[in-house]
């Protein structure tokens, strides 16, 4: 391929996380005495539950068939009644048929919603994607590639960990066409509460733009279930159109250990959710027969899901007593990441993989530096728990040892 003939809008993007981490890291051996521990990457390490295995057999009859966009009904009434006992929503108010879609996890339907949501002109400008700072890397990918300005919100301690709603300057929400929020967030854990929700609810709908609410670490809390948008969005005066300019991404990466499943959904506008199923017909190959029908059987099942969030708990437990507050410490409402302020977050990369075998992810590369101000996450790494309790025990452990 020349140069002429490439999507010059790639070459506007930075490489991605991950291909940073392992250019950072090239050359740096760890110490031969030591097992390397990965904790760079959201991927759980829990067993993932028998019933996949189980419902695979029993449909593998189906490996033939070509997987209807729209999934099957069986599985649109199993993540349909998630939703409702999950989030408490009225009898008949969510629709199975109008109102989701399947997914292959939330990476996929993230990054179609820009294509669906971002026109070509907003009010005659460039329209804006608006997404948290630091942020999921597929916001920024989706949104400029769609054709948009990705538009970095600060998301510090300084504002709870989410973005300022209120600070958000009338001229942009003109102008923007999407806003992902991710809830509770990657990698701060912080949980949007039902006033946060409701404004931004308000908003989407006041300047017409989709809000895009990730909830795909919704199931992994320490104390109290995070608040959903369609939760709150139920309870507020909708006209007969209760999930207008909205769309949730739910998986079951993380609630069901089955990242490998590539399975999620996405909910939400019925419209919206109309033209999606328009962009899939010409773009996804859709989630397989028996893909599908044990998706339907996770979506059912509640028991594996408690395990799962007792052992973050206990994962959680083992951190907070291994760091004794270092590092600006704190127990998140959400997700299973630690979000630690080490003065540099490239070099504590580089000396936690050297000295100790440990992998983590520099704040950095989750962030971007905004006009007159350096870049927020800089200082910070990411800490994936992702592993059994002694093994974050004893990688939290040599924390202290190696960076002081």
């Amino acid at each position: 391929m020349t140069t002429a003939s490439a999507n010059d809008r790639l070459d506007r993007l930075t490489d991605y996380p991950f291909t940073r981490l392992a250019t950072l890291l090239s050359g740096i051996t760890p110490r031969a005495n030591v097992e390397p521990t990965v904790m760079s990457i959201g991927e759980p390490q829990h067993q993932p539950p028998a019933l996949i295995d189980e419902v695979l057999r029993a449909n593998a009859h189906l490996w033939g068939k070509y997987p209807p966009v729209a999934g099957t009904p069986d599985w649109r009434a199993a993540a349909a009644d998630w939703l409702n006992r999950r989030y408490a929503l009225p009898a008949g108010l969510f629709d199975p048929e109008t109102s989701v879609l399947p997914a292959a996890g939330t990476r996929e339907a993230l990054f179609q919603t820009a294509l669906l949501a971002v026109p070509e002109r907003k009010n005659g400008q460039v329209p804006a994607v608006l997404m948290p700072n630091p942020f999921y890397a597929v916001y920024e990918g989706a949104g400029l590639l769609a054709g948009g300005e990705p538009v970095f919100l600060p998301a510090t301690r300084e504002t709870g960990f989410l973005p300022d709603l209120d600070a958000l300057d009338p001229e942009l929400l003109a102008r923007t066409a999407l806003f992902y929020l991710c809830t509770p967030a990657n990698p701060q854990g912080a949980a949007a509460d039902a006033a946060y929700l409701t404004r931004a609810i308000a908003l989407a709908r006041q300047y017409d733009f989709v809000l895009a609410v990730d909830e795909c670490y919704a199931e992994i809390y320490l104390d109290t279930p995070p608040t959903g948008v369609l939760e709150v969005a139920a309870g507020l005066d909708h006209g007969g159109q209760p999930w207008a300019n909205l769309l949730v991404f739910h998986s079951l990466s993380k609630r069901s250990n089955a990242a490998g499943l590539r399975s999620g959904f996405v909910a939400g506008d019925p419209t919206l959710i109309a033209r999606f199923s328009r962009l899939r017909s010409y773009s996804n190959a859709g989630t397989p027969l028996p893909l599908l029908a044990a998706s339907a059987a996770l979506w059912r099942d509640e028991a594996h899901v408690l395990e799962n969030r007792a052992a973050y708990r206990a994962k959680f437990a083992a951190a907070e007593e291994a760091l004794q507050g270092r590092y600006g410490y704190y127990r998140p409402a959400g997700g299973f990441f630690l979000w630690l302020d080490v003065g540099d977050g490239e070099e504590a990369t580089r000396r936690l993989w050297a000295e100790g075998g440990i992998r983590v992810l520099p704040g950095a590369y989750l962030t971007r530096s905004l006009p007159g101000e350096p870049n927020a996450g800089a200082p910070y790494i990411r800490v994936a728990l992702v592993h059994d309790t002694e093994t974050i025990a004893r990688a939290c452990s040599a924390f202290p040892r190696i960076l002081g």
